[in-house]
């Protein structure tokens, strides 16, 4: 009998890192899952963008990051954390962000997403190289605002207690700021409820001891958080995608007082996703200087798969990731679905480049920069059409 030969055909499988695949958010399409974390700059005039951020944004969005997230934007001219930062409440503000955005965008290989922000009691500081502390109205200052009156640190003036109106007003100008975002064609958001500002001090017993409706229960001190999102979601296209980053714990379990911590958080994440929440950027601490966190490599990632786990809502890792494998490791275990860099990105603003070139995925550089790769690596540039004359 002839022989008989079965040919077996082996499935066809995805050998691209997790690193480096594609996530959809809405209708936005991330090329990859590193997300460029939104860092202060202290560079701003008045809230307005300057030169500084053309060229910090424009080294950011070549480094072929699925998402670039500008640094934390204040909604209001009292939302700033320092005099320098960058602001949207105004036409100048807008006008010089579109600048930027102008001179950045056309040469950008990434998605461009905003992070929204207002400092609450933290407002009026020095920038962190005049060592960030609380600047009096004497000094040029001003006096912020909080849930309760009470300063972020004890030698520090109190805050102003907010008033039915402020909290309305606070509403109002996160949704103005989102307009302004949607006419600056940017591509996301990230509402910034972290790390002891506004939004985190009414999360939180440390800084909100209210006793009104905002006040007490954890389902009160979510009131302004869950109203301010809704008021952006509700000014931002349906088809584009918002997300929150939130401080998961205050980290002062050590001290046994009443503070925000993990269960209370994935209660808000339940909300903030069945309200059309995309993402949560877990983070953690900001609330008290009495905070214990133990740094280690990608020492937050646990946040970031207790989100996901308990919600199913995508969750962005951050904190001390600083090596491919790790990134890697991350997404490819499901602990989150993306990472954000932000310390790392600023030593190196082509860490994707690089890690494309360890994990072997894919990017799409810059033309210009096609001669760029070490010979080692040169199918990392191979789609880059380069002839020499």
């Amino acid at each position: 009998m002839p022989l008989t030969i079965h040919r077996i055909t082996a499935p066809c499988i995805d050998m691209t890192p997790a690193l480096f695949q594609p996530l959809q958010l809405r209708q936005l399409l991330l090329a990859n899952r590193v997300v460029v974390s939104p860092m202060c700059q202290y560079s701003a005039d008045r809230g307005s963008a300057t030169d500084w951020h053309v060229m910090h944004l424009g080294s950011m969005t070549q480094s072929a990051a699925g998402l670039v997230l500008i640094e934390a934007t204040a909604v209001a001219e009292e939302a700033r954390i320092t005099s320098a930062c960058l602001g949207l409440w105004n036409d100048a503000n807008e006008a010089a962000l579109k600048r930027v955005l102008n001179a950045v965008r056309p040469h950008a290989n990434t998605a461009l997403g905003i992070q929204l922000a207002h400092a609450g009691r933290k407002a009026s500081s020095a920038a962190p190289w005049h060592r960030g502390m609380l600047i009096a109205p004497e000094h040029g200052g001003w006096v912020g605002m909080a849930p309760s009156a009470l300063p972020h640190r004890p030698e520090e003036a109190a805050p102003r207690v907010m008033t039915q109106a402020d909290i309305d007003a606070v509403v109002a100008q996160f949704a103005a700021a989102t307009v302004r975002a949607e006419r600056l064609g940017l591509d996301a958001i990230e509402l910034h409820c972290a790390h002891g500002y506004l939004l985190h001090e009414f999360l939180s017993p440390v800084s909100n001891h209210r006793t009104d409706a905002y006040g007490g229960s954890p389902e009160n001190r979510m009131r302004l958080p869950l109203a301010v999102f809704d008021a952006v979601r509700r000014a931002w296209p349906a088809h584009k995608p918002l997300g929150v980053r939130v401080s998961c714990s205050d980290c002062l379990e050590h001290t046994g007082r009443d503070s925000w911590t993990l269960p209370q958080t994935l209660r808000l994440a339940a909300e903030l996703k069945a309200r059309g929440c995309d993402w949560i950027d877990a983070s953690s601490g900001g609330i008290s200087g009495e905070q214990k966190i133990t740094l280690g490599p990608a020492y937050q990632a646990h946040f970031a798969q207790a989100v996901r786990e308990a919600t199913g809502l995508p969750s962005v890792a951050v904190g001390l990731i600083t090596e491919p494998r790790m990134a890697e490791e991350i997404v490819a275990s499901g602990r989150a679905d993306l990472v954000a860099i932000g310390r790392g990105m600023l030593w190196n603003p082509r860490w994707v480049w690089h890690a494309a070139a360890e994990l072997g995925g894919e990017i799409a550089p810059p033309p210009q920069y096609g001669r760029a790769a070490p010979r080692e690596h040169a199918k990392l540039f191979a789609k880059v059409p380069f002839g020499m004359r």
